[in-house]
Parts: C-alpha cells; sequence; structure tokens
C-alpha cells in the first residue's frame, strides 16, 4: 500500500506503475519521464502540420499529439503520418478526440495512441444541474459503457494506446450533479471509463487529471493514485499537465508548480507543459523540468537527526488544501497573506532609487512614494542600511551586529543565524520580532526547545538536501505535530544558469509548499551571477532591470499560481491547437496590455468551445472563439455576448468589464 498518495513522503521514490507501448516507445513503470506537447495547426493542412511536428521532434519531443475534432481530420492523420514516416520520423502521434466517438474509432486505427476526454467523449456538458436516482445513474454509466467499448476493442485489436484525459473545466452534468466541481469528480469521471476498459482487459492506458488551477490538478491526482491503488491495486501510467497555464513567465511557473509537485513526490511518467507559444517553445521548458530527476534515482534524501522517516504520517489532509495554523509576528502568518521578502544583502546600492526593482518609487518633486501591488514587504540588507525613512510598510531585516546600531528599530528586525539562536535565552533586548534562519540538514540540537518558548520567532527555513521540498515538508510537518506554531518564511537559493531553470527551481520548491498549506512568507535568492535575467527560452518576454525585480515577480507570481496572494490579474489562456479560431498569442497579448492593471480578475481566453465554457467556469470574464472571426464573452459561465467580430472584441471585453464594475481606468492606479 502507498503512504497516503505516493510511493514515499520524505525520500524522492518514483511510483511504480503499469508499463504502456506507445508505437516504439515505453512509457511508465522504470522508464524515464516522457516529453510531449501538441500541434498548434489545421490537422487538414498536411504539410504545416508535418513542419511543425518536425520541429517538435526535432526540439525533443517524444510524443506528439494532434485534434482530430471530426471524421476528416482523423481521415487525414495517415496522410501526416506517412509523410512522417517517409521523412524518417517514427515518433508516436496522438489523436486528440472530444466530443466525437466515430473519430476516435478512425484515429485509433492509424496512430499509436488516441486520447478522449470522458466529460464530453459521450457526456454532455450544459451547466444543467440533473437529479439522478442511483438507478438512472447506473443507467447513464452503462450508456457510456455501450458507447465507449467499441473503441476500447479497436485499441485492443490495433495495439493502440490511450490517454483517458479529464479536465476539470469539461467535467460533465452527470458528473457534476453527483459530485460537484471537484477534484473527486474528475477522479470518477476518469475510474468509470478505466472500469470499462480492464473489463475488456484492455491496459495500455495513461490517465491524467488537468486543471488551470494547480491547485486542483495537485489534488486531483493524488486521488487519482489513492483511488487505483485502493481499488485495483496497481497505478496505471499518469500524464501531468497544468491546462490553459497562459505564456511567458506566468504560464512557466503555473506549469512548475502543478507538474513539479507531483513529481517531486514520484507521480507522473509523462508530462506536457501548455503555453500560449509556439508548441516548440514547450519542450525546452519539459525538459527543464524533467532533468531535475534524471539524477535522483530512488536514492535516500540525507535527513536532519530531527526527521522522522519511518511510518511518517502528514498532519494535514493532502486531499484538501488548508493553510497551517501559525501565530502572527508583525505582518507574518495566520490570517495575513504570504509576504515577500527581497535579498538585497550583495549589493551596496542602499538609495531610494534602489528600491524600484521591487515596487517602490519616489518621487523628488512630490517627496511620496508609488507602491505597486507587487511591492515588497520585506527587504534583507545583511550587514546594510538605508539612510532615509522608508516607504509605507515596507520594513528591514538585517544581520544580528547590523540591528544592534540601528536607529529605528520598529523597522529593522535582527536576522539570527542558527548558531546565534541561543541569543535568545540571553539576551533581554530580544523582546520584538526576531527572524531565524536555518538548513534542516544541519544539526537543529536545542532550537525545539527555544520556538517552544518564544512566540515572537519567524522561522526561515531552507534545505541544503538533494530533496529539498520532502525534507522541509517531513520538519514542518513535525513542528505542527508538536504544536510549534511560529510563522515560517520558505527561503529558496538557486544557483540555476538561465531563467527558466531558475523560475521552475523556484516554482516546484517553492509552490509545492505552499500548496502544501505551509508557508508565511517567501524568500527567493539568485546566488548565480551570471543569469541572463530578462529571457525565457531565447525569447523576451519582460524586461527586468535587475536581479532583484526578477525575483520580485517571480516570488509575487508563485503566490498567485498558488492563489495565496492575489497581486495582478489572472489570465487562463489554452495554448492554441488546429480548433482554434484566432490569433491566440497576438490576442492574448492584447488583452493582456489592455487588462493587466486589474488587480484580481481572472480572465479565460480560449481559442474554441471544446473546453472554452468549461476550463473559464473558474473565470469571472471569458473570451471565446466561437467560429471564424467569431468572438463570445462571458460573464461566469454564463455567455454575454455572441458573434463579436474579431477586431472589436477586445473593446467589447472592456466594455464588459465597465458593465460589471470590474474596470478601473490605467489613469486612477498609483
Amino acid at each position: 500500500m502507498l503512504q497516503q498518495y505516493c510511493a514515499s513522503l520524505t525520500e524522492y521514490k518514483r511510483l511504480k506503475t503499469r508499463e504502456v507501448k506507445i508505437g516504439n516507445l515505453f512509457l511508465g513503470n522504470d522508464n524515464p519521464i516522457r516529453i510531449q506537447t501538441m500541434t498548434t495547426t489545421d490537422t487538414m493542412d498536411t504539410a504545416a502540420t508535418v513542419a511543425q511536428t518536425i520541429r517538435c521532434i526535432e526540439a525533443g519531443a517524444e510524443l506528439v499529439r494532434i485534434t482530430a475534432p471530426s471524421k476528416k481530420e482523423a481521415e487525414n492523420l495517415l496522410n501526416i503520418k506517412k509523410e512522417l514516416t517517409s521523412r524518417g520520423y517514427s515518433t508516436p502521434l496522438i489523436a486528440d478526440i472530444h466530443f466525437t466517438p466515430n473519430a476516435a474509432e478512425i484515429a485509433a486505427r492509424i496512430v499509436e495512441k488516441v486520447r478522449v476526454n470522458p466529460g464530453n467523449y459521450i457526456d454532455k456538458k450544459k451547466f444543467d444541474f440533473i437529479d439522478y436516482t442511483d438507478d438512472e445513474y447506473a443507467g447513464e454509466v452503462m450508456r457510456i459503457k455501450d458507447r465507449f467499448t467499441p473503441l476500447v476493442r479497436i485499441c485492443k485489436e490495433y495495439g493502440t494506446a490511450m490517454r483517458i484525459g479529464t479536465n476539470h473545466g469539461s467535467l460533465s452534468d452527470r458528473i457534476m450533479s453527483r459530485y460537484g466541481d471537484t477534484p473527486t469528480g474528475m477522479v470518477e469521471s476518469a475510474m468509470e471509463f478505466l472500469r470499462i476498459a480492464r473489463d475488456e482487459n484492455y491496459h495500455q492506458i495513461v490517465l491524467s487529471m488537468k486543471s488551470s488551477n494547480p491547485l486542483v490538478m495537485v489534488e486531483a491526482y493524488r486521488l487519482l493514485v489513492q483511488k487505483m491503488d485502493e481499488e485495483f491495486k496497481e497505478c496505471y501510467p499518469l500524464h501531468l499537465g497544468v491546462t490553459e497555464a497562459g505564456d511567458g513567465e506566468d504560464g512557466r511557473i503555473k506549469s512548475a508548480i502543478g507538474i513539479g509537485t507531483l513529481l517531486e513526490d514520484g507521480i507522473g511518467d509523462t508530462i506536457r507543459v501548455s503555453l500560449t507559444e509556439d508548441p516548440e517553445f514547450e519542450i525546452p521548458v519539459c525538459r527543464d523540468i524533467v532533468k531535475r530527476y534524471e539524477n535522483r534515482g530512488n536514492a535516500n534524501n540525507s535527513k536532519s537527526q530531527n526527521q522522522c522517516t519511518q511510518s511518517f504520517i502528514l498532519p494535514y489532509d493532502p486531499f484538501s488544501y488548508k493553510r497551517v495554523d501559525t501565530n502572527t509576528v508583525l505582518n507574518i502568518g495566520a490570517h495575513h497573506v504570504p509576504v515577500v521578502i527581497a535579498d538585497y544583502s550583495n549589493t551596496t546600492d542602499f538609495t531610494a532609487r534602489a528600491l524600484e526593482p521591487i515596487g517602490y518609487t519616489y518621487n523628488e518633486l512630490t517627496d511620496k512614494w508609488g507602491i505597486s501591488d507587487g511591492a515588497a514587504d520585506y527587504v534583507y540588507t545583511g550587514d546594510g542600511e538605508f539612510d532615509f525613512a522608508l516607504p509605507g510598510m515596507l520594513q528591514v531585516i538585517c544581520d544580528y551586529a547590523t540591528w544592534q546600531n540601528a536607529t529605528d528599530k520598529t523597522k529593522y528586525h535582527p536576522l539570527l543565524q542558527q548558531n546565534e539562536s541561543q541569543l535568545l535565552n540571553s539576551k533581554p533586548q530580544f523582546q520584538g520580532p526576531c527572524f531565524i534562519v536555518i538548513d534542516i540538514n544541519s544539526d537543529l540540537c536545542g532550537l525545539i526547545e527555544i520556538l517552544k518558548s518564544h512566540t515572537n520567532i519567524v522561522l526561515v527555513v531552507s534545505s541544503s538536501g538533494d530533496c529539498v521540498l520532502q525534507s522541509i515538508r517531513t520538519f514542518l510537518s513535525s513542528l505542527a505535530i508538536q504544536q510549534i506554531k511560529c510563522p515560517v518564511i520558505l527561503k529558496t537559493e538557486s544557483g540555476d544558469s538561465t531563467v527558466d531553470e531558475q523560475l521552475i527551481h523556484f516554482a516546484t520548491e517553492t509552490g509545492g509548499l505552499l500548496l502544501d498549506g505551509f508557508g508565511d512568507g517567501v524568500w527567493l535568492v539568485n546566488v548565480n551571477k551570471k543569469l541572463e535575467n530578462n529571457k525565457v527560452s531565447g525569447r523576451t518576454y519582460i524586461e527586468v532591470k535587475s536581479k532583484e525585480q526578477l525575483l520580485n515577480n517571480t516570488a509575487f507570481s508563485i503566490l498567485q499560481a498558488t492563489r495565496t496572494r492575489i497581486s495582478k490579474t489572472e489570465y487562463i489562456s489554452c495554448p492554441s491547437c488546429g480548433r482554434t479560431l484566432f490569433d491566440l498569442q497576438e490576442t492574448t497579448a492584447k488583452i493582456r496590455a489592455a487588462t493587466s492593471h486589474l488587480k484580481g480578475v481572472k480572465i479565460a481566453i480560449m481559442g474554441c468551445i471544446v473546453n472554452g465554457p468549461g476550463e473559464m467556469a473558474d473565470a469571472d470574464f471569458g473570451y471565446v472563439g466561437s467560429g471564424p472571426g467569431k468572438i463570445t464573452l462571458y460573464k461566469g459561465k454564463e455567455v454575454v455576448k455572441r458573434n463579436v467580430p474579431s477586431d472589436t472584441a477586445v473593446d467589447a471585453l472592456i466594455q464588459l468589464l465597465k458593465e460589471n464594475e470590474a474596470w478601473i481606468e490605467p489613469s486612477e492606479i498609483l
């Protein structure tokens, strides 16, 4: 039996899954984590689809998915496959199927794998609530079995693999009526199809539980693993992905949080990063995520002597998010949103201008500060000190010796190293807030008693071990079990050489802990001075003035993606495919440019209706392709305007925001 939802909670250990053969590729069990993507071309354009598929393969894709929304696209997969074969490419192809079982049955005879979505393959989604009796519900499941079994038998005959891919936003009305819009509903939606396949003794199956919300996604995969282990005593391979993640830094961070959190626990056999960019740009991000686990094996993680490694049970429910209860120190802990700490320990510039990268702009003419929604809450200066009055709520953390000489001890707070923590017992001046930084892989002898006896401590936690997330989670769980409620700052250091690698590093290790309810603040540190700080996969997405700005932006993006602190507009943007009815990248850029100042507003930008209305159920407003050159606008789940010409649709969206009092003029924002 598994430890709640994975092979090990305290060390990296890959989840054992069934091995599945997809063409000439083996997936699951002890095989490497496979990388895949999806084409964005019109499937009927054979030349364009072949060309893009080749670009993806040469970038490193091990599987390529192509949409087949109707019979004609499914039939054209044969021409695409023949052309690729003639050019020497044998990479397995996957047909993406949603509403058309007959297209799936055609594709299953041609390509190596088909993907079906249980939410719309047979069932419907009209956002209707239907009160089923148990007998009526069982009758609906039998109807699904009758319609789905022919595809299973075709796949079994032709040696075709299948992905049963649940999407959070496209759960059927039947599932929604019984289980609600929940991870439990997502799991049951897939399990119904999996049981049918098993009844036919067909096992070449991969499953997925995708959502645009990393928290929902992680909970759903954990539940699925637990359910398979409980019901079948085995697990099928898992395809990981955050759907509609968006583009640029936000898309990478959201994807890394969802995918990385699961991979850290050994869950996941293949991944796809869904970016609103050309598909070949997804592959380097996938590779950066996967390579974190290539050399880990199943080796034990080095642990501090304070950590329990046997029969470890989490002191919280990993299937239902709840922030760990902590005390309040300053504005940290308890009901406060997680704070962001900017690291200025390697700078000698302590002028007002030095604070611009972290959200504070000083106007000499008015003698006033402009403070952005993404402004850091604290600055760590090491042995440095600012010689002017600090703006707003900004406060300083500094080394003990610097704090002793600070004139304003209401703004300056000491940071004690682990070996200085005993000062709290011998120095009467430590009555106010005090930060203690520890490496949980070192000897923590005596620390627990100090934490128990002082209520003014903010604990800054880091790890120098190989499995950072597991070791910190184990340590913080032990504190929770002992009812030690000091607020915790998650300090993560990265020595990565590229922005992509750094974003993935921070998002995985910090974001994963936040999803488990740990962390009252985030402190990110870049120890690589040669980092190219304004490029992502060779493309410029934001212009940053310094590492301080990059790290500050990353911290707020991680908090936004984990829904623990909202500081900006959130975009739920699909990655485009052959069904897309407008230029998603161009349109997303236009909508961002017009609305990026609307803090807390969630806007969905969807290329078509396949997942559009469902995936944007979590959004406040939606912009969905409904036909060539036509857009449908939504407020929540409700259609507001249909057939809006695409050349005026952005203006129509802005008007919709105004009508619903969600619009603020940019000039009104400080």
